[in-house]
């Protein structure tokens, strides 16, 4: 059951990463579902998302050494129940992942890179963005722009943001792995926050705190 990434940020924060080569038995095997595991798990029609669910449950074991609880807000921001640390989950195709805050809010996503992207950019990126993407690896640039919304938007708690119209992410020019700044700007609240990144295959990942 491979950890392909294991990385103790800093004192608050921890990064895991999983690349799902399991098939349902191993996985559920791995895991102590309880009744309500087993109603949501029987739920999903798609047995992919079966092994995404699990992926990121036994990660977060893993990555906590003791069996956890994750629930959901009524935004559907997952905690933990005994809230021993905040945390963001995300997955895409192969890969699953999880980043722990130990007092800190926290934020993170992974997607898998395709091309159809360019076809949805204008609907997620302000047209300042969409003017500083680099036309050497702009797939990947595009991509990094999409997760550090998605991690801004967890980080924040989901709370009624527009990618487009309530963050900015400032012009970075992309490298295997690097960081960059985010804005989010509504009337109730204003953030900068630097984002880290990096690829992985042929995946992006982009993750943050506060």
């Amino acid at each position: 059951m491979p950890i392909v990434i294991d990385k103790q940020i800093n004192h608050h924060c921890r990064l895991g990463v999983w690349k799902i080569t399991e098939d349902y038995p191993r996985l559920i095997s791995a895991l102590t579902p309880d009744e309500d595991d087993r109603y949501t798990l029987e739920g999903f029609k798609n047995p992919k998302r079966k092994l995404e669910w699990m992926s990121v449950r036994v990660l977060l074991n893993r990555l906590t050494g003791k069996n956890n609880k994750i629930l959901y807000n009524g935004n559907r921001k997952p905690y933990l129940s005994d809230h021993s640390y905040n945390i963001s989950i995300s997955h895409s195709d192969q890969y699953s992942t999880v980043l722990l805050g130990k007092n800190k809010w926290v934020g993170v996503d992974i997607e898998k890179m395709q091309s159809k992207i360019e076809h949805i950019a204008f609907k997620f990126l302000q047209q300042r963005e969409l003017q500083q993407i680099s036309p050497h690896r702009r797939i990947y640039h595009l991509y990094l722009h999409w997760c550090a919304k998605e991690a801004l938007y967890k980080l924040c708690d989901k709370k009624n943001l527009s990618f487009r119209q309530n963050m900015y992410i400032e012009p970075f020019e992309p490298q295997a792995e690097g960081f960059l700044y985010g804005q989010v700007e509504t009337p109730e609240f204003q953030l900068r926050l630097t984002l880290y990144y990096f690829s992985i295959d042929n995946y992006s990942l982009v993750w943050c705190y506060m």
